[in-house]
């Protein structure tokens, strides 16, 4: 099944409402921003993250305007060392290619072995945006429809201050 199906599978069975923009692939953030200017949502980017061992795998959403401090971020997890997971390991572990990494793509984790993380800067806001499992299209859900999903498919998301 197409990437992209699934997650419109999943969201429709749960009931939830979306907004999709179809678009050109989008190779950076800039160039998606610039696909859905004007659209109501937090900007978000999606970091796939591990530890050194390569044992511990994290997904931390946060606004795609912050920067983050992985010195803080370690610290939270409690880990001695954190950075970027390879583009192997993120296709290993949820089937995406780096630049189209979302939440959407734990429907792909079958290990279902990645902690979820999102900046609490976010939470409060109505609706975020991602790319659904493709860089072709953006995908706009209410924040609480989001933890919904998540919740439904065996992802509780911590909310943590960056």
């Amino acid at each position: 099944m197409e990437l992209f199906q699934k997650v419109e599978d999943k969201l429709h069975e749960l009931n939830i409402a979306y907004q999709l923009v179809e678009h050109a692939p989008a190779l950076t953030t800039e160039q998606a921003d610039a696909f859905i200017e004007g659209i109501d949502g937090v900007r978000t980017k999606t970091m796939f993250l591990t530890n050194k061992k390569k044992k511990n795998f994290y997904l931390l959403i946060m606004d795609d305007a912050k920067r983050l401090d992985m010195n803080a971020f370690k610290e939270i997890v409690g880990e001695n060392q954190i950075k970027m997971a390879s583009e192997d390991s993120l296709f290993e572990k949820m089937m995406l290619t780096a630049g189209v990494v979302s939440p959407f793509g734990l429907l792909n984790n079958a290990d279902k072995d990645i902690q979820v993380y999102f900046d609490k800067e976010i939470v409060n806001e109505d609706r975020m945006s991602f790319h659904p499992n493709t860089n072709e299209k953006t995908i706009f859900v209410k924040t609480t429809d989001l933890f919904v999903f998540l919740d439904s498919i065996g992802y509780p998301a911590k909310v943590v201050e960056i």
